[in-house]
């Protein structure tokens, strides 16, 4: 086959130069033939496409291997075999050629079923008003947290039209921090768009139908009901339908996760992705504005969006029964909840930083939520009705191991010592707690320490004191109705009286 560089040669002696073919062909070691060629074509290049390609190797098995293809093609996605695997099989059937002869093969079979005529997948590009849409989706990154390397599930939610952005890095990819992501997101924003444009998550969608129609989770439906936003699912398998947001994901990998990020905890990662957020706003060029930066643009889209309606409820509930122990169990976790909920039923409702247990729509426990495994987390507030009735378990308690007590409650434990006496003895203080509250026990414990008295009895004696209802006040009454002539308190004129009727 004849470079370019030896047609142009030819074309330039020839046409250039003066030269005859003969003379050509002797310089440049060609055959006439072949430099009579290239002067009358009138081309500059040559091209050789073979006419039928020959398979030394995988000839004997090409019809194995269509059987597969053919397989494949009709086969669901989760079904089909990979082209490496293809060549795996093949080889043990015998074949000894290589992995590139099979894929080689399949491109070509691939293009021969399409035809030249089928129609190519192609995209038409998107434009969004100012305030019309949001795009959300989640990406799994690497991150180290404590000192420990784990991967958490990032949210990232963009504003179509100005490309501002914001992602929040999670333990979990529930529902719960679905929510807080989006109250998070919208706050940052100061607004809410008129859509949101999702794929099909199951935290959102429960169950997907012909077309467009979807049947949203009916939490999910009250959150877009809460922010006035429409919500909008994109086809199955059709990513390019949330191009921004899936452009972002790798944005957000390749430019900000790498390297690997360090931070002592999630939430110091979270603080330093929002501000780095806002930083790369304020630094990168909108794509289709490049006379201006993302956060310009967003500055002009941000009257187009809807005001912020304030954090919505987003929590995720479930039943249970709180066991005689105090505690239910959650995500692999335990946690106690008041004495007064122990063997009943109660709702947990799960945030994406805490849970809360409502008993007869009480809240009757909150807790940091903890996302390891096999923990159990107490408030030890909460066993202290249970306490009264048995002070022993003060001592070997497992809530009450490590007690964060006031300073004036832990000087009053040291002072009274140990022994089952002791314990009794504080434990009648700890009790006060539910009726005048920790704060009107710690004033007591400490004006009882000062006075250097350390006894249950004189600080519940300050404590009944303290609850003795106050003096009423002196009645007031306006000038009109005072006495010009106030009666004398003088017991001594009833004798008065007395010696007249003895006289009569």
């Amino acid at each position: 086959m004849l470079v370019v560089e030896t047609v142009a040669k030819i074309r330039r002696e020839h046409f250039g130069r003066g030269k005859g073919v003969k003379t050509i062909a002797r310089e440049l070691g060609l055959s006439r033939n072949t430099v009579r060629k290239v002067l009358r074509s009138g081309e500059t290049a040559f091209e050789y496409e073979r006419a039928e390609q020959p398979h030394p190797k995988l000839g004997a098995f090409i019809s194995q291997l269509e059987v597969m293809l053919e397989a494949n093609a009709a086969g669901a996605r989760k079904d089909r075999l990979t082209l490496t695997r293809m060549a795996d099989l093949l080889s043990r059937e015998g074949y000894e050629g290589g992995y590139d002869a099979v894929r080689r093969y399949a491109g070509r079979w691939s293009s021969k079923r399409r035809g030249v005529n089928s129609p190519v997948e192609a995209f038409v590009p998107l434009s969004f008003a100012p305030g019309d849409a949001y795009q959300f989706d989640w990406s799994h990154d690497q991150v180290e947290i404590g000192g420990t390397p784990m991967t958490v599930k990032v949210a990232h939610l963009r504003l179509c039209h100005s490309r501002r952005f914001y992602i929040r890095a999670y333990p979990r990819e529930t529902q719960e921090m679905v929510f807080d992501a989006h109250a998070r997101a919208f706050a940052s924003f100061g607004g809410v768009t008129a859509r949101g444009i999702y794929d099909n998550m199951k935290t959102a969608v429960d169950a997907v139908f012909a077309g467009k129609t979807r049947r949203f989770n009916r939490r999910f439906e009250q959150m877009c009901s809460h922010y006035l936003i429409e919500p909008v699912a994109c086809t199955p398998a059709s990513g390019w339908e949330k191009g921004q947001v899936e452009n972002q994901v790798g944005y957000a990998r390749d430019n900000i996760f790498k390297p690997r990020l360090r931070f002592r905890t999630l939430e110091e990662l979270n603080g330093w992705l929002e501000s780095e957020c806002e930083r790369r706003a304020r630094n990168d060029r909108h794509p289709e504005q490049r006379d201006r930066t993302v956060w310009e643009v967003f500055e002009a889209e941000r009257p187009f969006l809807a005001p912020f309606a304030g954090t919505f409820d987003g929590f995720h509930q479930i039943e249970a029964v709180a066991q005689a122990t105090c505690l239910i169990s959650f995500d692999r976790n335990r946690y106690s909840v008041a004495a007064r909920a122990a063997r009943r039923a109660v709702q947990i409702r799960a945030y994406a930083d805490r849970i809360v247990v409502l008993c007869d729509a009480e809240v009757v426990a909150d807790h940091p939520r903890s996302f390891g495994r096999d923990r159990t987390i107490y408030d030890p507030w909460h066993y202290l009705p249970v306490l009264a009735r048995k002070p022993g378990a003060l001592r070997n308690g497992a809530p009450f191991r490590d007690w964060p007590l006031p300073p004036a409650l832990t000087r009053l434990r040291k002072k009274l010592g140990a022994g089952d006496e002791a314990d009794r003895r504080f434990v009648r203080v700890l009790t006060a707690v539910l009726d005048d509250g920790l704060e009107a026990v710690d004033s007591a414990v400490r004006e009882a320490l000062d006075a250097g008295a350390a006894s249950d009895e004189v600080i519940l004696n300050i404590l009944a004191r303290r609850r003795e209802p106050p003096s009423p006040q002196a009645l007031t009454t306006t000038e009109a109705l005072q006495l010009h002539h106030p009666p004398i308190a003088d017991c001594a004129r009833y004798d008065l009286l007395r010696g007249s009727r003895a006289a009569a």
